[in-house]
């Protein structure tokens, strides 16, 4: 069998939405055993988002699989019993309850190291929850649009009219990536010194990292990007240009070189390049209403596939502008073998494979769990018998 570099680490996670969950699924992704602790009957807020997915939410089926899921209402004393068992063969505990939640439920850092110093303690919130250094914001609630603003994110993005937010969960995945890096390095950190260390990951700290490069452009006081759309805020022409065919091709200059082939090849106007108008980036954004109106009248003589043709023979960095059924067809992942297919309660269905491929193993891939699907198994091997798992069905603590 193929070895994974994280199997032997087992994970307990009370998480929910989406920063846990992608944090947890990619450790499950290199092996680990993940163990989900939900709320019976309900479990993690994600599964009820959406139907999309052959009745199941698309949030949950790509954050979730190759998990156990156990129920347990953990305010109920049997189901803490059962969580105390479940941390005393666990490597990492992540958490993304609502603030304070954790530490009331005994679960903060300083009350499990003295009985597990080996455990890493991976804590999730909006704005960070330091004892030490709490902040105004640490008892607010956060969700991903909400950071996105707080982060000033959206105040550099969408169009000079209003803001737009960004399709997908970025400020959650943000901090979901940050959090399984960190666990990462903390498991190499105690293969050294043997012991765990709590980790402390701020929604809004992680996004804001991501901000630098406009907070930067706007260093004392200067004038931040402008929102442009999908083009481009301080490099021009970089972004989407109508063809003729009623398609939209996407490109992207990073040099003078690559606007003098630009000018000589796509547009066939070599003049163009030393016009004083746009002989530098800088003139280039300054006057880029200019600039767009040109090339647009360029490329309303062309295909979509003639003025791709034109952009790669100026080695011009272009892509298309797909739509998410496009990507499901995409060739170059057809053609590298990227997708797979794993398994749900409502049957398999397609699923992209982790970046990062290596010659030593393959990604776990396995089922995304049923509400519960594992609570009586886990609780065998915990050492409960057929009797206790009965009564405490019966009292609804799992």
């Amino acid at each position: 069998m193929m070895s994974r570099p994280l199997e032997g680490v087992t994970v307990v996670t009370l998480e929910h939405a989406i920063a846990a969950p992608f944090c947890t699924r990619q450790l499950a992704d290199l092996g680990a055993r993940v163990i989900k602790v939900e709320r019976p009957g309900v479990g993690d807020f994600a599964r009820a988002y959406d139907e999309r997915v052959k009745g199941l939410a698309s949030h949950f089926v790509w954050t979730n699989r190759s998990k156990e899921s156990i129920t347990l209402d953990v305010k109920q004393a049997d189901a803490q019993d059962v969580l105390a068992k479940l941390l005393e063969h666990a490597d990492v505990l992540v958490q993304n309850l609502a603030p304070g939640a954790a530490a009331r439920l005994g679960l903060s850092f300083e009350a499990l190291h003295a009985k597990h110093p080996k455990l890493i303690v991976c804590d999730i919130s909006g704005y960070g929850d330091d004892p030490a250094n709490p902040g105004p914001y640490r008892d607010k609630k956060a969700y991903d649009l909400l950071i996105q603003s707080e982060s000033g994110f959206l105040s550099v993005t969408g169009t000079a009219d209003e803001p737009a937010k960004a399709g997908c969960s970025i400020a959650d995945i943000s901090a979901g990536m940050y959090a399984y890096s960190n666990i990462l390095a903390a498991l190499l950190e105690r293969g050294k010194t043997g012991k765990g260390k709590r980790i402390d990951i701020s929604m809004l700290e992680s996004m804001v990292e991501w901000m630098n490069f406009p907070m930067y452009y706007a260093f004392e006081g200067a004038k931040p990007p402008v929102r442009a759309g999908a083009a481009h805020a301080t490099i021009y022409p970089y972004g989407p240009f109508p063809t003729g065919d009623g398609n939209t091709v996407m490109l992207g200059l990073q040099n003078e070189r690559e606007w003098a082939a630009f000018c000589q090849t796509v547009l066939q106007a070599p003049a163009l390049a030393t016009d004083a108008r746009f002989d530098s980036n800088s003139k280039r954004v300054a006057n880029r209403q200019a600039l767009r109106e040109i090339i647009v009248q360029h490329f309303a003589s062309l295909t979509t596939e003639q003025a791709l043709a034109r952009i790669d023979e100026a080695h011009i960095a272009n892509a298309r502008v797909n739509t998410m059924q496009d990507v499901w067809q995409h060739q170059q992942l057809q053609a590298r073998h990227r997708w797979a297919q794993v398994n749900t309660s409502a049957g398999p269905i397609p699923a992209l494979l982790p970046p990062g491929m290596n010659s030593a193993d393959a990604p776990r891939m396995d089922a995304v769990p049923a509400l519960g699907q594992h609570t009586e198994a886990i609780l065998q091997q915990l050492g409960y018998s057929t009797s206790d798992i009965a009564r405490m069905h019966a009292e609804h603590a799992i």
